[in-house]
């Protein structure tokens, strides 16, 4: 499940991450992950609390608000209480189903570069830095896709009013 971000962010974030990702590893468009797996069996109550969550509801605000350092990547950090909100109900919604990794703490996040060394990737840090500004970003809904092994298959999309 990710975030969904109007057009001009997502031309902005899929351009970072086509200038700093290895082209061999960019196969997706950038994102901001909420839930890395959830199980098939729970898609429609996970459409339906999705349909609650944006219909005839105002986007949440989010801003980029830094850079994070991945090790071997690097990513924006965002903050976004109103997202979070969101996500916090799911986890409570889906507890018993939940990975690990979707059951821990959430770092909401775009990468824009990853499975680089870990110079490269200090090296990319570095020099956002330098010019970076915090700033808001437009959500314009959520996602859930299924992953085969391949690209993302788009499952359903819910936006906000």
């Amino acid at each position: 499940m990710t975030a969904l971000f109007g057009r001009s962010d997502q031309g902005w974030f899929d351009a970072q991450r086509a200038e700093f990702f290895p082209p061999e590893r960019n196969v997706l468009s950038a994102h901001c992950t909420l839930f890395h797996h959830l199980p098939p069996s729970a898609a429609d109550e996970l459409k339906h609390r999705l349909t609650q969550a944006t219909r005839a509801v105002r986007a949440p605000d989010v801003r980029i608000a830094g850079l994070m350092s991945l090790g071997r990547g690097v990513a924006y950090r965002l903050d976004a209480p109103g997202l979070a909100a969101i996500r916090h109900d799911l986890v409570d919604a889906f507890a018993g189903l939940l990975t690990p990794q979707d059951a821990g703490g959430w770092r909401p996040h775009v990468t824009i570069q990853n499975k680089v060394t870990p110079n490269v990737a200090k090296l990319l840090l570095d020099r956002l830095a330098k010019d970076f500004r915090p700033r808001p970003v437009e959500l314009t809904g959520l996602a859930t896709w299924w992953y085969r092994g391949g690209p993302w298959e788009a499952l359903s999309r819910h936006m906000f009013a």
